[in-house]
């Protein structure tokens, strides 16, 4: 059964991921406004990084739909690693 769904899965040519692709290897200051709502790219693929561009709708992945808590400068993951998402927390680094 696994192997006929592999291969009906390959005939449409879906990528599924069960890692995210990493998007860069330290994090980006990204100016984020008090209530606005935002959407950060989890699977790697957005062209727009960090936010989602919709090329996650190929993947099992979705984005992190996040509000801002306050206005400012924000470091936003770019290894997909993090465990305070959207936000680095130094994953990249080991």
């Amino acid at each position: 059964m696994k192997e006929f769904f592999n291969k009906l899965i390959k005939s449409l040519k879906i990528k599924t991921m069960d890692k995210a692709k990493r998007a860069g290897d330290m994090p980006v200051a990204v100016e984020l406004e008090e209530g606005k709502t935002y959407v950060w790219c989890a699977c790697g693929l957005s062209k727009g990084q960090p936010f989602c561009d919709g090329s996650h709708q190929s993947t099992d992945i979705t984005p992190n739909v996040f509000e801002a808590e306050r206005t400012g400068t924000h470091y936003m993951c770019m290894c997909k690693a993090t465990k305070n998402k959207p936000f680095c927390d130094g994953s990249h680094a080991g």
